[in-house]
């Protein structure tokens, strides 16, 4: 008798805080309120190292300082934007608009264009004061559509998605497509 073993996924719920090593503090947090709309939020007390949380967009940015940083030089040898390189990326409504922010505040920045069956999808890279690659995109205009026969995506619950679909695979192709035919229909021109 063969017993399968199961391996359920772990019962996270989202991306809680991206935590990254900075010169400066606090010229990383001017960066992160003035170019991406981040606030300052009260960080632990306990904590005895020089540090600053941000929050917005249902996430956390976790700056720590380490002024020995030294692997570039932001300021006197920029880094090269490279779009394959480690990133965070952000979602946004109007990339055009990010163009144009960026380029009044004088920042240099990279421009991608990444097409799937007729959906484009417009990227734009950047650097923080540190070097951290970012990005902004407006990817999801790409549908997420799973590879494997295990189909990991997690359905909506309910009733009538169920009756619609006979196994889970057919059930997320129905959830992803009634999810992208609502926002087409919701897309103004």
């Amino acid at each position: 008798m063969v017993i399968e073993e199961v391996h359920e996924a772990l019962p996270l719920l989202s991306l809680n805080h991206v935590s990254l090593l900075v010169r400066s503090v606090w010229t990383s947090v001017q960066f992160y309120q003035d170019v991406l709309g981040f606030g300052l939020i009260k960080r632990p007390s306990s904590f005895n190292f020089h540090g600053a949380w941000l929050f917005n967009y249902g996430i956390g940015i976790h700056l720590l300082e380490n002024e020995s940083i030294d692997e570039y030089d932001a300021m006197n040898e920029p880094r090269p934007i490279n779009p394959k390189d480690n990133h965070i990326s952000f979602q946004c409504t109007d990339v055009g608009l990010v163009k144009r922010r960026l380029e009044a505040m004088g920042m240099r920045y990279t421009t991608a264009v990444v097409e799937e069956g007729g959906i484009q999808v417009d990227q734009v890279f950047f650097h923080d004061p540190d070097g951290y690659m970012i990005e902004i995109c407006n990817c999801d205009n790409l549908p997420v559509l799973p590879i494997s026969s295990s189909c990991p995506l997690k359905p909506r619950n309910g009733n009538y998605y169920k009756k619609m679909a006979e196994s889970k695979c057919e059930l997320m192709e129905i959830v992803m497509m009634m999810s992208l035919r609502r926002d087409m229909m919701n897309f103004s021109f």
